[in-house]
């Protein structure tokens, strides 16, 4: 099932009554989720991902704008009409039912022709149980089993109606980072074999990078990229999003653009062909900086991290808008902290961003691919 949203726009009254007005918690969003794909709504604390979720779930109406599952228009539609699977950050589990009870209770729900009979309902609780790999729980409640367990059973719920959505809303929060690991593969599993699309809301980048098969950034309300995760990462369209993914982060750098060339404080780093003279922060993935004696830009050791096959360099540059310069280079590679370093840069890991506006500049390499 298609989802569309269509200057989806959401604005709350601001309780400040001091100051008044209404606060815009989701701003003109549109966005297209394909069928039978897992998108991540992915940003900061108070970006407007959950609002975004809750109106296309129905716990929210619109202030401006329309919701689409296909071609129906849901905008208006209550929840329960417009068959979603909705899994919650606390999971929302009753705790003086069993699992099987808990998996069972949205079916027991259902009225008229789409009543069940009890033989019925118990086939489908245990095709979910199955699905989500807790058949052997159906007997315990809640409070008898482990948090990442309770989460399976919160996802059965979910789809124990066969959905046509499935929404998640930071469903790995609660879990611990071995147990989020384990239960976000299994969420990829559990959606490829349904093929029920699905949109999965986080501000973990390692959650929404490794399962999705699209990533939507969000700040302050405002859709700010859409594209596959490697290519979002490597094709940032702001500071913001080149910023926000990547570990280690990426390092950005004050920085300026003289006759075509990229200039580091006194430091002649990188050809950047076909850009305008003008301030800019330079952005350097850590993977992007390549041991070289000769070469053009120069940092001072602080530590040397060794990673199993890489080694992390932190280092100092006076240019540097934060606290530290990290570069990934080889496991071999070792220099005494306090000693001064030389690298060459990797065109593609470098992203110029206008001082300003901090959107990004493009700029050709040599063999005419544009950065």
């Amino acid at each position: 099932m298609k989802i569309v949203l269509d200057n989806l726009t959401k604005r709350f009254p601001n309780r400040d009554k001091k100051i008044g007005g209404e606060i815009t918690a989701v701003s003109h969003f549109d966005l297209e989720v394909p069928d039978g794909k897992l998108v991540g709504l992915l940003g900061p604390s108070g970006c407007g991902k959950s609002t975004a979720l809750n109106m296309i779930c129905g716990l929210e109406i619109p202030t401006e704008g329309k919701v689409f599952f296909g071609d129906d228009d849901v905008t208006n539609l209550p929840p329960e009409n417009r068959g979603v699977g909705m899994v919650f950050q606390s999971y929302a589990l009753y705790p003086h039912l069993t699992v099987r009870e808990n998996i069972r209770f949205p079916l027991e729900n259902l009225r008229g022709a789409a009543k069940l009979s009890k033989q019925v309902m118990n086939e489908k609780v245990e095709e979910a149980a199955k699905l989500v790999q807790i058949s052997h729980l159906l007997e315990r409640r809640p409070g008898e089993i482990s948090g990442g367990q309770q989460q399976r059973v919160a996802i059965a719920r979910a789809l124990v109606k066969l959905p046509r959505v499935l929404l998640l809303d930071e469903p790995l929060s609660n879990l611990d980072a071995r147990l989020r690991l384990a239960t976000r593969e299994e969420i990829r599993r559990i959606q490829t074999e349904t093929g029920i699309t699905t949109v999965f809301v986080t501000h973990d980048q390692e959650e929404a990078m490794s399962i999705s098969d699209l990533i939507v950034l969000m700040k302050d309300g405002v859709k700010q990229q859409v594209g596959k995760s490697q290519e979002v990462y490597e094709d940032p369209a702001n500071l913001f999003v080149a910023k926000f993914l990547g570990t280690p982060a990426i390092n950005v750098f004050k920085g300026e653009v003289i006759d075509g060339n990229l200039w580091i404080g006194e430091e002649n780093v990188l050809p950047v062909p076909g850009v305008k003279d003008c301030k800019v922060y330079a952005g350097i993935r850590p993977e992007g900086f390549i041991p070289d004696e000769n070469g053009p830009f120069s940092a001072d050791v602080i530590r040397i991290e060794v990673l199993g096959r890489d080694t992390s360099v932190v280092a100092s540059n006076p240019c540097l808008d934060g606290e530290t310069v990290r570069a990934i280079v080889s496991s071999d590679y070792n220099v005494p902290a306090g000693k001064s370093v030389h690298f060459s840069l990797k065109p593609k890991c470098v992203h110029l961003f206008d001082q300003e506006s901090e959107e990004r500049i493009r700029y050709e390499r040599k063999d005419g691919k544009k950065l």
